[in-house]
């Protein structure tokens, strides 16, 4: 398809990124040797924009990016602050701004950067008034350790009230052809020239049972996943998936998706899979 390009900030990217929270899950196995070939093959096959967070593998995600890409010629490396993950099961918020410039800190030292070209905030905590949130990004921002903010999980309206602290270039919510809670942001961000970038882009492996998506996939050669992804990549301009994977046949299958053409009847068919909640 055409336009498999978009700008963040200033930086050029293509629009099939990497979400790299599976290399290490919760904790990082022993051996990381498979999971920095993933890495390494994400890059080789074209990808430009990895996605992690300081709590991936409580740090040990941005660790094995580094050991992995650093220094990063010609690549992209997102991350995230302000969702902490006490245990396997238990994401909890933290916005407090002595928090977020500690937990920037860690990650510009484990990711071996000295400025973060893109930080979003992981989530907005209920309990701590979103303008002290913002007034700590902006503060990275204006000292030089971060290039770019981003926002997650978050409506219009919130948006909006960071846009007046912070130059917002990137969202990222979870979105996919079956989940579409957000489908207000997504136009939101299409036109104010934002970057959606939805996680979970293929609901978990979820859309393979779809029969529907079988059927179109079957029509142009492609698997369910690639379908998934290539709906995305064609419901916005801004739009940047970022499947994440630990198999290295997985990622060639998920970089593949760029090369599908979705005609107005496939797009038509997809869209009427699920109804717009």
């Amino acid at each position: 398809m055409n336009n498999l390009r978009l700008k963040i900030g200033e930086l050029d990217l293509h629009r099939l990124g990497f979400g790299a929270m599976r290399l290490t899950g919760y904790r990082p196995a022993a051996d990381r040797t498979e999971a920095i070939r993933v890495a390494r093959r994400a890059v080789e096959l074209g990808v430009d924009f990895i996605d992690t967070a300081d709590a991936y593998g409580v740090g040990a995600n941005e660790e094995l990016l580094a050991e992995a890409l650093h220094p990063y010629d010609h690549v992209l490396i997102a991350t995230k602050v302000g969702h902490t993950r006490p245990s396997p099961r238990e994401w909890v918020p933290c916005g407090r701004p002595e928090y977020l410039r500690q937990a920037t800190e860690l990650s510009l030292r484990r990711l071996r950067v000295e400025r973060i070209d893109l930080l979003q905030l992981h989530r907005v905590d209920p309990a701590v008034p979103f303008a002290d949130q913002l007034g700590a990004l902006a503060g990275l921002v204006a000292e030089g350790k971060v290039r770019h903010i981003g926002l997650s999980e978050v409506s219009v309206q919130q948006v909006e009230a960071a846009r007046q602290y912070v130059d917002v270039v990137s969202v990222q919510n979870r979105y996919n052809l079956t989940d579409r809670q957000h489908e207000a942001v997504v136009d939101y961000c299409t036109a104010e020239g934002i970057a959606f970038i939805p996680w979970v882009p293929i609901a978990h492996g979820e859309h393979a049972a779809s029969q529907l998506l079988g059927m179109i996939a079957t029509e142009l050669g492609a698997t369910a996943a690639q379908l998934s992804l290539s709906w995305l990549l064609h419901r916005s301009p801004v739009v940047l998936p970022i499947p994440g994977t630990s198999s290295l046949d997985h990622l060639a299958e998920n970089v593949a998706a760029t090369g599908l053409n979705l005609t107005t009847d496939h797009l038509n068919r997809l869209g009427a899979l699920s109804p717009v909640s």
